[in-house]
């Protein structure tokens, strides 16, 4: 009897190491598998990043639009979410400057008899550049029954001093940074201002002296975004020194690269609100 008894209790030992044994084997089994998911979402996100640039390669940008969007609410990953966000500021970009209809911000107006884009661009609280920008036109003649989309869509503009980096905004969408110079010691004032003055090549003045444009000594660049602040005195503009963007070394203007300002002056009208944040 004894002998029996030994020989259950050990078979009942012996079971139990084995299923400890298994469930172990199991567990490891499990954790070496483990990494497949991850790898399997990384095709996955580089699949569908390849499924928007080809819409975008089609025109239809307010897709390629929405399933960034949808991307972006799906990945945790700072590396992707960065290359998301830089695309979608992209499409963006293209929805703004390409006759897209977007709905609420955009309308398709008919040319009437007498009308001219400086007129067009008064009524709706535009410009005539980005008009012209949107509707692929080259050059300032329209003709009545023309169809011209023109964006509704409200500007604002952050310029972040900390980073210098000048962020346009139209309706809450980011569709565009830029690299900027801000002012030497704090110069540029922290604050809303707005846009009340456009210049195409300014003549910049400096101790009573006009220095033209072109000369080097400009240093206003081709374009100038005057602000409501410092007597007009502060503002955004171009460079003749592009590789100084990027630095703090102004008298508390917003320097950009000439061919930046000019992109950025096309879009915005007079009135577009500025912020600028430390």
């Amino acid at each position: 009897m004894n002998n029996r008894r030994y020989i259950i209790v050990v078979g009942i030992i012996l079971a139990i190491v084995g299923l400890v044994f298994v469930m172990r084997s199991g567990g490891h089994k499990a954790n070496s598998s483990s990494p497949a998911p991850a790898s399997a979402a990384k095709v996955d996100i580089e699949a569908r990043l390849a499924s928007i640039q080809e819409k975008m390669a089609s025109g239809d940008y307010l897709a390629a639009r929405d399933m960034c969007k949808d991307l972006l609410d799906q990945v945790s990953s700072q590396e992707d979410i960065e290359v998301i966000e830089d695309l979608l500021q992209q499409i963006n970009f293209k929805i703004v400057t390409n006759p897209v209809p977007v709905e609420g911000k955009t309308v398709e107006y008919e040319v009437k008899p007498g009308d001219t884009l400086y007129g067009i661009a008064k009524k709706f609280h535009t410009t005539i550049d980005f008009i012209k920008l949107r509707n692929h036109l080259t050059s300032d003649l329209i003709k009545p029954g023309q169809r011209l989309s023109i964006y509704t869509g409200k500007f604002y503009i952050v310029v972040d001093k900390s980073q210098n980096m000048l962020m346009l905004y139209a309706d809450g969408d980011l569709i565009k940074t830029y690299k900027v110079s801000t002012g030497k010691d704090n110069l540029t004032p922290v604050g809303e201002f707005k846009i009340v003055t456009k210049l195409k090549n300014p003549t910049f003045f400096s101790n009573g002296k006009a220095i033209p444009p072109g000369d080097p000594n400009n240093i206003l660049g081709t374009r100038w975004l005057g602000f409501d602040y410092g007597n007009g005195s502060y503002g955004i503009h171009g460079t003749t020194s592009p590789d100084t963007i990027g630095s703090y070394e102004t008298n508390g203007c917003v320097r950009m690269k000439n061919e930046e300002v000019e992109e950025l002056y096309a879009l915005v009208p007079v009135g577009t609100k500025v912020k600028v944040v430390e």
